[in-house]
């Protein structure tokens, strides 16, 4: 069955920009397609080893060198500016529900602004819905983790993991633990969805992942990417994805006609340059802060960021007839969208682009329908009928109801208390006895001592407690109670007893802890 559906695949002009299936047709997708990358996605065992030798400076991000390498360029947010935001964010996440229920444009600007990076990996599974989904399925990726998994797809897997950020500390060692996880990520959702099997662009998707969270979660927000923001997308024949580039032209319209006019005029399908930037969400194209900070966006706001970060591209790479002189041809154009300006993939400026860009959820479902039914027309029905879309966090948190439970922080280390043995059981049993009877000969004592008989006049005890307060001398009665208060303490009494073991025996609990 598996060997029909890659010979169709073949068979169709697609086949060239499928990212999936054998190492053949991954070798076909370096050559053909377009999906070739940047120097930090690719790169040869040469590569990758020489950068092992502890020469080069690793970023703050994990990156050795490489086109996403950021070194010391990048300006540092102020100490005191980034604990706000993490003071703020921390109480976003331990109130999520009152804050998706009530405040959720609140979320949204802080999405925008960057998520501080020591909660991001936290943050995205709770914008994702992926935590939650976690909770649901307790076990679940460990049973698939030691299930064999198909020969088929694992080969493919294992052939691809050295493409995926070798320059990243994660990722350089050939067999290493980033590598060993991204794998059993992978081999998992092969496992999870048979049916759609394993596909390359998946791959970056969740090392970007891992580089923020344990494998588990990792895993979970993937399949939260796969099935909520890009359903369709990693399915047999890249249907969705054809889908989403016929919308994206139609969006490109609207937002820059030169460009629109420039790519009709020589016949490039958007299947040719937007499939990595929307199949690996800009994980491949853009400078590494870029990437982070329009995933924060994505995770909440949905598929729409992807849209318009392309769309942002094109306009301002060809959206002008000067910058159209130099590409008079379907290849030149080609060259032009492989090498775009690094001043319009800069962080500040995308994101304010992004930001301002009016291009929303409501605009891409209706030219969804529109594109969807001028597909039915030309190509006939979908082959795979996915999920429908959601768009960002607000969607899925209503469309996932969800306990309190499944939202609460599980400490990554558990440190568990040493077994108590049956004697120090008995020991703290009989503590807890005397302690009883320590009390209760207390109380007996305290009224034995203040008991005073009413005077000859009538008097109540407690006047004539103040009576004898104010007097100079003690008189008879007060001296009596003095004398059984010290004659009960000066007897060997079980009560002396009971304090005595009371503190030998709490000295040695105390050592022993």
């Amino acid at each position: 069955m598996k060997k029909s559906r890659e010979d169709e695949m073949n068979a169709t002009p697609e086949a060239a920009m499928n990212p999936r299936g054998t190492a053949e047709s991954l070798a076909d997708l370096d050559s053909d397609s377009g999906l070739r990358g940047d120097v930090s996605s690719l790169g040869s065992d040469s590569e990758v080893n020489g950068f092992a030798n502890g020469d080069q400076k690793i970023d703050k991000y994990g990156f050795v060198g490489g086109a996403q390498y950021t070194g010391e360029l990048q300006p540092e947010i102020p100490p005191e500016v980034l604990r706000q935001r993490e003071s703020k964010w921390l109480d976003m996440l331990n109130n999520w529900d009152k804050w998706m229920a009530k405040k959720h444009k609140k979320v949204r600007l802080r999405c925008q602004k960057g998520i501080p990076p020591s909660l991001r990996g936290r943050a995205w599974q709770y914008l994702s819905g992926s935590k939650v989904k976690m909770e649901h399925n307790p076990g679940k990726f460990d049973e698939m983790d030691q299930s064999p998994g198909d020969p088929t797809w694992l080969d493919v897997i294992e052939r691809d993991l050295h493409r995926q950020f070798p320059f990243h500390e994660m990722f350089i060692a050939r067999g290493g633990h980033g590598q060993q996880d991204l794998y059993r990520i992978l081999k998992a959702y092969t496992i999870y969805r048979p049916e759609e099997g394993y596909c390359q662009a998946q791959a970056p998707i969740a090392a970007v992942l891992l580089m923020h969270m344990p494998a588990e979660q990792a895993f979970w927000c993937l399949v939260q990417i796969c099935e909520k923001y890009l359903p369709g997308y990693y399915s047999a024949g890249l249907e969705a994805v054809q889908l989403d580039g016929e919308i994206f032209f139609a969006l490109l319209r609207k937002v820059s006609t030169a460009a629109y006019k420039h790519l009709n005029k020589y016949k490039i399908d958007p299947i040719l340059y937007m499939t990595e930037w929307f199949m690996c969400a800009f994980s491949r194209t853009l400078p590494w802060v870029s990437v982070l900070r329009i995933w924060d966006m994505f995770f909440y706001e949905g598929v729409k960021v992807i849209f318009r970060v392309g769309l942002i591209l094109l306009k301002y790479t060809l959206g002008s007839s000067d910058k159209l002189k130099k590409c008079q041809g379907q290849y030149e154009t080609m060259e032009k969208l492989r090498g775009i300006d690094p001043r319009y993939m800069q962080e500040a400026f995308l994101v304010r682009e992004v930001i301002e860009l009016p291009v929303t959820e409501r605009e891409i479902e209706k030219e969804h329908l529109i594109q969807l039914k001028k597909w039915k027309d030309t190509h006939g029905d979908l082959k795979y009928q996915p999920p429908p879309r959601l768009h960002g966090a607000k969607a899925i948190n209503e469309s996932e109801p969800h306990s309190h439970k499944a939202l609460v922080q599980m400490p990554s280390i558990v440190i568990h208390s040493p077994p108590v043995s049956p004697s120090s059981d008995s020991s703290s049993n009989s503590k807890k006895k005397d302690k009883k009877s320590t009390k209760k000969e207390k109380k007996k004592l305290e009224k034995k001592a203040g008991k005073v008989e009413p005077t000859a006049n009538g008097s109540a005890p407690d006047e004539t407690k103040r009576i004898l307060k104010d007097e100079q001398y003690a008189t008879q009665p007060v001296d009596i109670a003095e004398d059984i208060k010290q004659s009960m303490l000066i007897k060997d009494t079980p009560l002396q007893q009971s304090e005595l073991s009371l503190s030998s025996e709490g000295t040695e609990q105390d050592t022993y802890l």
